[in-house]
């Protein structure tokens, strides 16, 4: 089998925050670690651009930004750590995949469609403001991770529309061209998924409710202290259930200290102490981190070198793939052969996962061979989402994967027959 590919990235928009080391930095550092996992992480100043800032500011927040991953204890001689505009084959398959996204599929988008919502309401015409690069978003988005076939997206919970957008993106290009891309998966920790900011609300930029992850130790207590809470005194019993507080310590503790935390907020704890045994909590985590950053954040040169050297092992990758995209869309020199019948019954010759809805509701798959003879029939599944995912595991595992899936099949095969499908996809996809 070969190494799960994990990719994220972080829009260089703004300082980094709490939110983004939790939701991003911090499970991503974890996954890179793990055996058997191949790992890219990108600094996302294309996506900075559809924000309007200012060019000061991705140029600071870039610098901040890669600065942080290093801190957090990325190792970019065991990962491959770029910078997304180095890659010039980004843009090119955004293009690709532009050709072949509905905008149907765009027109739902959850920031087009709060853009939309919000001129409705203020009596304005609908796309008021809107620019193409906010309204294309996920295909930029689609690119940044099919460009190396990423088997997981760790992501917060407000990014999961965009990974199976890029998965119905990917899945119209495979079915136009052949199958060049892998079906990405969302990766969240769910109880950390969305960190609540100073007021309450999900920490954003947008919000400007965030705490700065390397705000000096003055000023994280500061901005601690000054978290909202409700007007119960000291000794009346605090819910946990929607306490900024609370939620915040979670994301950083243990179970037990969590515990512990509950009990006080039972036995009536006043706010000002809770907030600072939530300081003390991130002091202790932070403030090693804190003095890498700011011994890394004084000498940009040297991550801008890192960064360069990253580039490299990304384009290693993304220019042959990029060359074999262009050749099966038909960008190729004139004096290759023309694709023919002869071309096209090849690439009919190869086994192929059917996905489709019966008329009992339910959604199911089945694997046929080149000849079309079926070498693998599901049951069904509630949700189109989870039949592909039974199928995105086959054809990552390959016939690894059948045995945890004994329940959700119906019918197999000749093994032989079988067990050489599945490796088609497993050890021959990009």
């Amino acid at each position: 089998m070969k190494n799960q590919r994990v990719l994220t990235g972080i829009t260089t928009s703004g300082t980094p925050h709490l939110g983004n080391y939790v939701g991003s930095v911090r499970p991503s550092v974890r996954m890179s670690l793990q055996p058997g996992v191949q790992s890219f992480y990108f600094l996302a100043d294309y996506h900075a651009l559809i924000k309007g800032s200012e060019p000061a500011r991705v140029q600071r927040s870039t610098l901040e930004i890669a600065a942080t991953w290093l801190a957090c204890g990325l190792d970019p001689e065991k990962v491959t750590f770029y910078r997304q505009s180095d890659i010039p084959e980004i843009p090119e398959l955004t293009w690709f995949l532009t050709c072949v996204t509905g905008k149907g599929l765009l027109n739902r988008a959850h920031a087009y469609k709060a853009s939309v919502d919000k001129n409705h309401a203020a009596g304005e015409e609908p796309d008021a403001g809107v620019t193409a690069g906010l309204f294309m978003y996920p295909v930029l988005m689609a690119a940044d991770i099919l460009m190396f076939n990423a088997h997981q997206v760790p992501v917060g919970r407000d990014q999961i529309q965009h990974i199976e957008m890029a998965r119905d993106i990917a899945s119209s290009f495979n079915h136009l061209y052949g199958e060049h891309f892998t079906l990405p998966e969302a990766v969240t920790e769910d109880h950390v998924a969305l960190l609540p900011g100073l007021d309450g609300r999900k920490m954003s930029k947008s919000y400007d409710n965030t705490i700065p992850l390397f705000a000096p130790r003055e000023q994280l207590k500061k901005l601690i202290m000054g978290i909202l809470t409700d007007s119960r005194a000291p000794g009346e019993p605090k819910d946990t259930e929607g306490s900024a507080l609370f939620q915040l310590y979670q994301a950083f503790a243990s179970a037990e200290e969590t515990a512990a935390l509950a009990q006080a907020y039972a036995d009536g704890i006043a706010w000002g102490d809770a907030k600072q045994v939530l300081f003390e909590r991130l002091d202790h985590e932070i403030t090693p981190l804190r003095e890498v950053y700011d011994r890394l954040i004084q000498n940009p040169a040297e991550i801008e070198k890192t960064l360069k050297a990253g580039a490299e092992k990304a384009r290693a990758v993304a220019t042959p793939f990029t060359g074999r995209l262009r050749h099966a869309v038909g960008l190729r020199p004139l004096d290759s052969a023309v694709a023919g019948p002869a071309a096209k019954a090849a690439k009919a010759a190869a086994p192929g996962f059917k996905q489709y809805r019966e008329k009992d509701g339910q959604f199911y798959f089945k694997l046929v061979d080149a000849q079309g003879s079926l070498l693998l029939q599901s049951i069904g599944f509630a949700s189109p989402r989870d039949a592909a995912q039974a199928i995105a595991l086959l054809q990552q595992q390959g016939p690894a994967a059948l045995a945890g899936l004994q329940d959700r099949l119906s019918h197999q095969g000749n093994h032989a027959d079988l067990d050489a499908a599945l490796r088609h996809f497993s050890e021959g996809a990009p």
